[in-house]
């Protein structure tokens, strides 16, 4: 028997895999007939002789292969002996991390011979039941506010949600994760580009400014990702100067924001860089503009760029 687990999302395909590994070893005490092969570092007939020796114990014999779409003689040997694995008592399970070519020949006869298991990356609704469930193996919760930041710092990427979740909890024990939580403990990976983003706009820099930008498209950072960090940049700003307008001294404005100490101190003197009403405007521009994405009339792309022009 053939199993193919494959998808986006390699870190719900992983916990799959680890699933099938866990009941073949509680049901074959020995252990001995679990066989790792990975396509980059052997070849195909490694395979094959784990399949022509016999096993002492009578166990069935689980052979994982990983990487099989990154080599592609072994691709060609696999498909020549694909009808000896699929009707073997033994399983295979052909295992991989990055998303597969769904246009090679391989996949799709893996497609239709193999017990096939695709991880598509997860949506909204997805990801916070999932976040749900993944806090109550530590007994912690989240309001709704701090899981909203947190999906924004993170994105759907399940390995690093994992272990800003696993900090979270261990920060607040058994108590509720609020907003400032994870302000203070989850970076977001582009923040500090945001924020020289933000800096160079300040400086008049728009060129440097919209750089910085493009080399996260270029990394295939999505827009509306960028634009939302952009927005929470520029909230933060908005927040500690109508505070500094009010004449209030830095210590009240640390406890009033509502923001980490940490948060306050980065945006105190950015935030004297514009006005009140720059800000104010800005931040309507910026909405504006997220909703011309979302709604089609305007390329994400473009949408920056006319953003940053416009600052």
């Amino acid at each position: 028997m053939i199993i193919f687990l494959h998808g986006e999302d390699s870190f719900r395909a992983k916990e799959k895999l680890d699933e099938i590994i866990l009941h073949y070893k509680e049901v074959h005490k020995s252990g001995l007939n679990l066989v790792y092969i990975d396509a980059n570092k052997q070849e195909f007939k490694d395979v094959l002789d784990n399949f022509k020796i016999v096993s002492m114990f009578a166990e069935k014999k689980l052979i994982i292969l990983k990487n099989v779409f990154a080599d592609k003689k072994f691709q060609e040997d696999f498909l020549e002996s694909i009808k000896i694995l699929k009707d073997a008592k033994d399983v295979v399970v052909v295992f991989e991390k990055e998303a597969p070519d769904k246009r090679s020949k391989l996949f799709k006869v893996l497609n239709k011979e193999a017990k096939c298991q695709e991880f598509c990356l997860l949506d909204a609704r997805g990801q916070k039941i999932w976040i749900k469930n993944e806090l109550e193996k530590y007994g912690a919760k989240i309001d709704a506010m701090a899981e909203d930041l947190l999906l924004t710092f993170v994105g759907n990427n399940l390995w690093r949600m994992q272990n800003e979740i696993k900090k979270l909890a261990d920060f607040r024990g058994r108590g509720l994760i609020k907003k400032e939580d994870v302000e203070l403990l989850v970076k977001p990976k582009i923040e500090n580009d945001i924020f020289l983003t933000i800096d160079a706009l300040a400086s008049k820099n728009k060129k440097q400014a919209l750089e910085l930008l493009h080399k996260h498209l270029e990394n295939g950072d999505n827009c509306l990702y960028l634009l939302s960090m952009v927005a929470y940049q520029f909230r933060n700003l908005l927040i500690i100067k109508d505070l500094i307008e009010k004449k209030l001294p830095y210590s009240e404005i640390s406890k009033k924001s509502g923001l980490h100490p940490f948060v306050v101190k980065k945006t105190y003197y950015i935030s004297n860089q514009f006005s009140l009403f720059q800000l104010k405007k800005i931040y309507r521009k910026i909405f504006q503009v997220d909703s011309d994405v979302k709604t089609g009339k305007i390329d994400s792309e473009l949408a920056l760029d006319l953003l940053v022009s416009e600052i």
